[in-house]
């Protein structure tokens, strides 16, 4: 393609004049279309055995610029809008963020499309074409509140398809219909991301809010990520998203298998899926279903062939998060599975005399994660530390029956995005100082460290971290309304919010070095503390903490003594394009959930590579940053995995101790119900989160706090040895090329896939 004649071409044909003379909006429109061309000029990566990754999420974000990148033709085009006085980065601002998914499990699943499609695997995504996703957050006094996030247009990258199903639910039937996005790899590659919608779908169902009626199962059914499940209505709804995902999946699979000639009995040698966390469970006794009720099969054999067929991804260590569906939910929304799992059930029960690896329990729900173990051929976690806990505790009793089935595949992130895209002057100094190769292998990163003491490419680290803090500044003025210190020290905390990631933990350091400015010793520098995140509107104590770092906000930012100091922002709707901001900006990397807990993190790998230090526990991914880098490279505080499982184990952690003990978590702890708080804030918010830290801290928040604060002021004082700090940068950027997401499918594919 004749980058630069399609350009004018296409302008002139959309908008009857030259790119010079059309608008940032038009120019988005011009650019969607040659992306799509060029994405037109290749074929659809195809092969003798494909992957079907299934998952609830994919947060693949704004894709104009990511695509442009892997379709090689970013550079040129970035030169002609120069040319002609536009900016990309303008441009950008045009484009919808797609709402496909929340955090970091749908994150992973768009990075790992990525990959796929550019490691020339023949590949394809499915999920649901969600309206909504999750919601956009806004802040009114001091609360989260949700809006829906409408963000499909008319052009965009959805593409209708003539692909349609009758999903049957118990009570009705729901025509689906199927939407693809090009997945482009780098320089080479192409898949396609299925998404299911219903044909009935009414978006005029949500009148403010988020609340709509979540029985209106035809008009409802796409419309949000994760609807609150905080009533029967809620949990029924996601039951019948869940059914109607993995059977259009299992539908398609099927289909294409007959396209290409294949016997059906030969299913697991021609496809791999890939279940991405437990929502698409369902796939298994849905595709044994079909097999038997339709296709003919034993059931003896459709199990055969399914079980060789289906692989399980665990993202949790969290019991509360490997679902449970009550069996009556089942039989009201999906009867005609039900059969199939009570068969499933009753195999492992006939084989397996231990209640804790049965498929329905005593209490009569139906334990997902089960069936993926039993009847997949392959489990994996996704950091050393995760796969570790589940072999040796949370899943020891599936890993003593199942050894062989159980691998680790350490998470990775897609360079293009997080890097190439979202750093494009990080991206143009490592082109001059190592060369292009790193951009096809990440590993190449590590000829960074021949530069250690160099003095030029130190300074220039420095200076590229101050331009994107610069650029940070002005995004967030535009968008929150904050004024903040470029030359202050950015420490960020992104990621969904959750006790178990411990915000509240770093909204305690916040209170403790607040009282310390206020009674006169001030830091060196200024600390600037950045949060993003979502609460599920469900999740009532992870709303409290988002009520509470908003009150520190105001307070703080206000406090003539103590704003010069220090700030607080947290950032509104936190999405893929915030986090494009963010990252490259980052000093402190707050990696701060309970040992044990985090399964892998991808955050930590993204801030990383653009050069921020790590501030964490040994847990998750962090661990294998930690034997990356080495002690000298990142800062390690608090309980290690094995004290915390000790203390569930003997359930003799008592938060009110440490609040008893410890002068300084009692003052801080206390400053959330103090005066300051109570007239800022709203006391039932308040005191609910100041009881759950006293009474109960399930999350042992009061157990690591005084050696965080210690971490963090070590961190803070190390950051004014301006030579080591750049050489903590330069060691966390080289060592970074293990978490390419390249890496990780190449070791799925090895190792479970075996395209």
């Amino acid at each position: 393609m004749d980058v630069r004649k399609e350009f004018d071409t296409l302008a002139r044909k959309l908008y009857g004049r030259p790119v010079k003379q059309c608008t940032s909006h038009e120019l988005f429109h011009v650019l969607l279309q040659l992306a799509k061309e060029a994405a037109g000029e290749r074929k659809v990566t195809d092969g003798d055995r494909k992957i079907y990754y299934i998952s609830a999420e994919f947060l693949i974000g704004k894709l104009l610029s990511n695509n442009l990148i892997n379709l090689g033709i970013y550079e040129e085009v970035e030169e002609i809008l120069k040319e002609s006085g536009k900016s990309l980065t303008e441009i950008e601002e045009e484009e919808p963020e797609p709402s496909l998914g929340n955090g970091g499990l749908g994150r992973l699943a768009a990075c790992f499309m990525d990959s796929i499609a550019t490691l020339g695997l023949a590949g394809a995504g499915i999920g649901l074409n969600y309206h909504f996703g999750l919601f956009k957050q806004v802040f009114k006094d001091y609360l989260q509140n949700a809006e829906k996030d409408k963000w499909i247009s008319e052009k965009g990258w959805l593409k209708k398809t003539d692909v349609t199903y009758d999903i049957h639910f118990g009570d009705r039937v729901v025509k689906s219909r199927m939407y693809d996005i090009d997945v482009v790899g780098y320089e080479k590659g192409l898949n396609k991301l299925h998404l299911f919608d219903g044909e009935s779908l009414d978006e005029s169902l949500v009148k403010s809010g988020i609340d709509f009626d979540k029985t209106d199962i035809e008009k409802n059914l796409t419309l949000f990520l994760y609807p609150d499940d905080s009533d029967e209505a809620g949990n029924l709804l996601r039951i019948y998203q869940q059914y109607f995902m993995v059977s259009n999946g299992a539908r398609l699979i099927i289909d294409e298998m007959k396209e290409k000639g294949y016997d059906l009995h030969t299913l697991d040698k021609h496809v791999a899926i890939q279940i991405n966390d437990t929502h698409p469970t369902m796939v298994i006794p849905e595709l044994i279903r079909i097999l038997t009720q339709e296709e003919e099969f034993t059931m003896d054999d459709a199990i055969k062939v399914v079980s060789k067929t289906c692989a399980y991804t665990n993202h949790t260590i969290l019991a509360e998060a490997l679902e449970k569906w009550p069996l009556d939910f089942l039989e009201k929304v999906v009867p005609v599975l039900v059969p199939i799992i009570k068969e499933l059930a009753n195999r492992v029960k006939k084989e397996h005399k231990d209640p804790k690896v049965w498929i329905i329990d005593d209490e009569k729900r139906v334990h997902m994660a089960h069936i993926d173990i039993h009847y997949g051929f392959s489990v994996n976690g996704v950091a050393a530390i995760h796969t570790d806990i589940l072999k040796n505790t949370e899943l020891n009793c599936f890993y003593k029956l199942y050894p062989d089935k159980f691998n680790n595949k350490t998470n990775g992130v897609t360079f293009r995005r997080w890097l190439l895209q979202c750093n494009r002057p990080l991206t143009a100094f490592l082109d001059k100082t190592i060369g292009r190769e790193y951009r096809r292998n990440a590993d190449d990163l590590t000829r960074l460290l021949a530069f250690k003491e160099d003095e030029g490419v130190l300074n220039e680290l420095e200076k590229i971290k101050k331009e994107n803090k610069e650029e940070l500044v002005k995004y967030i003025k535009k968008h929150e309304g904050v004024d903040l210190d470029p030359g202050s020290i950015f420490d960020i905390q992104v990621k969904r919010l959750h006790e178990y990631k411990r915000q509240q933990m770093n909204a305690l350091y916040i209170i403790h070095k607040y009282l310390e400015i206020k009674g006169g010793k001030k830091p060196e520098r200024p600390i600037t503390c950045i949060f993003g995140a979502k609460a599920a509107p469900a999740y009532v104590i992870a709303r409290d903490i988002i009520h509470l770092i908003l009150v520190l906000q105001e307070i703080i930012n206000k406090d003539p003594d103590v704003s010069p100091y220090l700030k607080v922002v947290m950032v509104t709707n936190y999405n893929v394009t915030y986090a494009e901001k963010l990252i490259p900006a980052c000093d402190i990397s707050e990696q701060i959930s309970l040992a044990s807990k985090e399964a892998s993190g991808t955050s930590n790998m993204k801030f990383m590579l653009n050069g921020a230090v790590t501030l964490g526990t040994d847990d998750g991914a962090n661990v294998e940053i930690h034997d990356l880098v080495g002690d000298d490279n990142i800062y390690i505080f608090g309980a290690d995995s094995d004290t915390v499982i000790n203390h569930y184990a003997k359930a003799d952690y008592v938060s009110k101790d440490i609040y008893a003990k410890s002068k300084v978590v009692k003052e801080a702890v206390d400053f959330i119900t103090g005066p300051l708080c109570m007239k800022t804030g709203h006391k039932e918010n308040l005191e609910r989160l100041y009881k759950e830290l006293i009474n109960k801290d399930w999350f042992m928040t009061l157990l690591d706090l005084e050696d965080y604060i210690k971490a963090k002021d070590r961190i803070f004082a190390d950051y004014e040895n301006r030579d080591k700090w750049r050489r903590m940068m330069l060691v966390n950027i080289s060592k970074a090329g293990f978490f390419s997401s390249d890496r990780t499918i190449a070791e799925y594919n090895r190792d479970i896939w075996k395209l």
